[in-house]
């Protein structure tokens, strides 16, 4: 089954070419499921036979990852917002969970959109909650951009360098997915250990100033 979709995907993008790269990765960048560990791998398969060009391939999957990252933020910010707000009493969501999920993006909206973008299931989801929190548009295109870039980068790379082994691949992108969990962990936990020291250190001008 998966040799014949990666089969298939290989001869949709040859065919389709970067439109076809850009549009599966919107689709799954949305609520569509279709796994970026099955698109990527394929275009760099074909930019190693020296069918496509490895930067424009890159381009063409980050970019449809922020187009259908765009599809649920936008969705969440001007539609889901209005009908929870609604709605969401009847199944006990009120406004100051909304307050809560706002000053948390506020706070926090850059870091969780980054790793967001790499993780499993999250990359699919983490739009919503920007949406909903109205995060600042320009600070979310940027950390999307840079998350997904990143992941983008690293299944192109896989394909490129196995080819078209489909155990491989799907092997390979397996630990590239643990490696992505765990620097996602290590960044998380250095990102609060410097907030943390942050915090401290306003508290402490703040109770510096206060004191006679």
């Amino acid at each position: 089954m998966l040799h014949e979709l990666i089969n298939w995907l290989v001869a949709t993008i040859g065919s389709m070419g970067y439109w076809g790269i850009f549009l599966l990765m919107a689709m799954e960048s949305s609520v569509i499921p279709i796994p970026s560990e099955i698109v990527m791998p394929p275009a760099g398969y074909l930019v190693q036979q020296g069918r496509m060009n490895m930067a424009l391939v890159i381009l063409s999957g980050t970019a449809g990852s922020l187009v259908g990252a765009y599809a649920n933020y936008f969705a969440a910010r001007y539609l889901g917002r209005r009908l929870l707000l609604r709605y969401g009493r009847y199944v006990m969501i009120t406004e100051e969970h909304f307050a809560q999920v706002e000053k948390f993006f506020r706070n926090h909206g850059e870091i969780s959109t980054f790793v967001g973008r790499l993780l499993p299931v999250a990359r699919h989801l983490i739009s919503l909650p920007a949406g909903l929190a109205r995060m600042n548009h320009w600070k979310f295109s940027l950390y999307t951009l840079a998350g997904a870039a990143l992941w983008v980068s690293v299944l192109t790379w896989i394909g490129y360098f196995i080819g078209a082994n489909q155990e491989l691949i799907e092997r390979y992108s397996k630990h590239a997915v643990v490696d992505i969990v765990v620097f996602s962990v290590v960044l998380v936990a250095i990102y609060v250990f410097l907030h943390r020291r942050r915090q401290a250190r306003v508290a402490k001008a703040s109770g510096g100033e206060s004191a006679p």
